[in-house]
């Protein structure tokens, strides 16, 4: 049973949120980093997890299929593979640090970065 397990629902409703996260990866994994508020941050290494773990068990063009799916842009996938394939990492791909509070409405901000080595 899956009692109290629930999602980050970001105040949006689901086609919104589902939006926003799909937007978010794909600038993620077109740059390698981002810096968002620390609720947005959360779900983005949670969704990145998933998402590179799923890519790497299968083949080539099943792992393209699957990226097309979730990012919108080319470039944003072919990094997304490039990454997924030349890890040897089991998990642990992301990282998220905190950085602070912004200015203007002191939201807490995380920097959230793919793990190279």
């Amino acid at each position: 049973m899956r009692h109290r397990v629930q999602k980050i629902k970001l105040n949006r409703p689901a086609d919104q949120r589902k939006a926003l996260v799909r937007n978010m990866l794909t600038s993620f994994f077109a740059t390698g980093y981002m810096k968002t508020t620390d609720a947005k941050a959360k779900v983005l290494v949670s969704e990145a997890e998933k998402l590179i773990s799923l890519i790497r068990d299968k083949s080539d063009m099943n792992a393209i299929r699957e990226l097309k799916r979730v990012l919108f842009t080319e470039e944003a996938s072919r990094n997304a593979l490039e990454f997924a394939t030349k890890s040897d990492r089991k998990s642990g791909f992301v990282r998220r640090t905190k950085v602070g509070q912004r200015a203007g409405d002191g939201a807490l901000i995380s920097h959230v970065e793919l793990i190279i080595e």
